[in-house]
């Protein structure tokens, strides 16, 4: 019964303790028994009270161990050591951060790999194409070429190669094999898998998104449209300019995809980013101009570079925009889906060019070699790109395209003994800082804050003649010793 003034117990909660005499189910039972035949007893004399005891261990009410609670504190105790066990395998497994085996070393030896693929790739193609251009391709029999000396000069120039249309075209068809390849990779790895669920996987993802086929085929068509344009900027702009000019202007795209992205997407804005951008659009006018203004066809090229760019970027926005989020095998069906398209609706455009004399194929010998090499690069470029952040970081498959550049650039000096110099090299340069300045994260500063710090500490660890070394704070007045020694104030 509680006392004057006391708060009922559900708002003054005492502390519980646990009893510490255990009964058992035998004992309630016979505590049950006994408490019966004293009820049936007949007006009996009560049955005399002992005096209490205190409870001790040899005077508990059972000396036999609980029976009942014995499994679950089995089934506790080996709960709690299989939990140890697993935190002790992820422990295990996670490893120091500085070990040569830990995940965080395994993505950076997969993302050097993936970063040398890529660089690899892209480079064969940019100088494949450039080599269409610059090889004649004239019959290898010249009495066989002298029976078009009567005809108009443009059949004589058919020992050349001037078809960017068809090359963006040929290219692209290669990237049917997208989801082919895709799909032999997950059948090795997911065996229990075939091949139709796989594919029926993708498409109902799609379906839940409330994708049509009509809708999805014109989107898809959109999409092809949009590609083949700016792969054909690209081939077009190498006819004019050297390959490592084309590359570095088409390494601004990051800073493209970041503008369009806090507009249309609404990611969050960094400043250092539109200074990122500034200089890329600084690099890319100084490229335009390094040649002079009249007289020459470097202006045209560089548009062209600078678009295929801008090109790129509003197609992974869009895609980002319309498509959504989308897993591994959606995004391998949809640039498969893409590649039909362009072979079955474009091939006209590539027949029309040709029969009308725009674009010009040699007659005698086509470089089916460097055009299939060019191709299969693509491929293996657009495959690492899109799918390369599943083992790595993301960083280092977006540094190919700045690496990629100084390749470039030793390729053009060993084989066509190009000067960089002036102007040219100044802009690839604004042009690489830019795009370092892109790639840094939104947080940057305190990055830059703990390497001051580290650096701090580091100094004032390895300054041994520093113990006498006196601070004066002068918002205190006070001079603050490292070794914090009793020192007056200052007068």
């Amino acid at each position: 019964m509680a006392r004057d003034g006391d708060v009922p117990t559900i708002f003054n909660p005492k502390r519980v303790r646990a009893p510490s005499v255990i009964i058992t189910s035998e004992e309630v039972v016979e505590a049950d028994r006994s408490i019966d035949v004293e009820r049936e007893r007949p007006n009996g004399p009560p049955t005399p009270l002992s005096p209490r005891a205190p409870l001790t261990p040899q005077t508990s009410v059972s000396s036999a161990p609980p029976l009942t609670t014995q499994p679950s504190l089995q089934q506790t105790f080996s709960e709690s050591a299989a939990s140890s066990q697993d935190e002790e395998r992820q422990v295990r497994d996670k490893g120091c951060p500085r070990s040569c085996c830990s995940k965080i070393a395994k993505k950076i030896y997969y993302g050097v790999c993936v970063t040398f693929v890529l660089v690899a790739s892209w480079v064969t193609v940019t100088h494949c194409i450039k080599y269409l251009y610059l090889q004649d391709y004239s019959p290898i029999h010249s009495a066989d070429f002298s029976m078009f000396n009567n005809y108009t000069s443009r059949f004589r120039t058919h020992h050349l190669y001037n078809a960017p249309f068809f090359t963006a075209w040929f290219c692209t068809n290669w990237l049917i094999l997208f989801y082919p390849i895709y799909l032999i990779v997950m059948l090795i790895h997911n065996k229990c898998k075939s091949a139709n669920a796989i594919a029926c996987d993708a498409f109902n993802d799609f379906k839940e998104k409330g994708f049509t086929f009509a809708r999805f085929l014109s989107r898809c068509s959109l999409f092809c449209l949009l590609w083949v344009v700016t792969i054909y900027m690209y081939t077009y702009s190498l006819k004019i300019l050297l390959s490592t000019d084309v590359v570095a202007l088409f390494a601004t795209n990051v800073s493209c995809i970041y503008l369009l992205s806090w507009v249309i997407l609404h990611e969050q804005f960094v400043g250092v980013r539109i200074v990122a951008a500034i200089l890329c659009d600084t690099g890319i006018a100084l490229l335009a101009y390094m040649d002079g203004i009249t007289g020459n066809s470097t202006l045209g090229g560089v548009v062209l570079a600078a678009c295929a760019a801008a090109g790129f970027a509003i197609f992974k926005v869009l895609f980002r925009k319309v498509m959504g989020e989308v897993n591994t095998g959606q995004r391998a069906l949809f640039f498969s889906i893409l590649g039909i398209v362009n072979a079955t609706l474009l091939w006209p455009v590539c027949l029309a060019l040709y029969l009308t004399g725009t674009e010009l194929l040699p007659a005698h010998r086509m470089p089916w070699m460097h055009l299939l090499i060019a191709s299969v690069a693509l491929l293996v470029f657009h495959m690492g790109f899109q799918f390369g952040n599943l083992v790595t970081y993301n960083i280092f498959v977006s540094i190919a395209l700045i690496t990629a550049v100084p390749v470039s650039a030793a390729l053009d000096v060993v084989l066509y003994g190009v000067c960089f110099e002036g102007m040219k090299l100044s802009g690839i340069i604004l042009i690489t800082v830019g795009f370092s300045l892109v790639m840094l994260p939104d947080n940057w500063p305190d990055y830059i804050m703990r390497l001051l710090r580290w650096s701090r500490r580091r100094q004032r660890g390895n300054d041994g003649s520093g113990r006498n070394r006196d601070t004066v704070d002068y918002r205190t007045g006070y001079i603050r010793s490292h070794l914090r020694s009793p020192s007056g104030r200052v007068r």
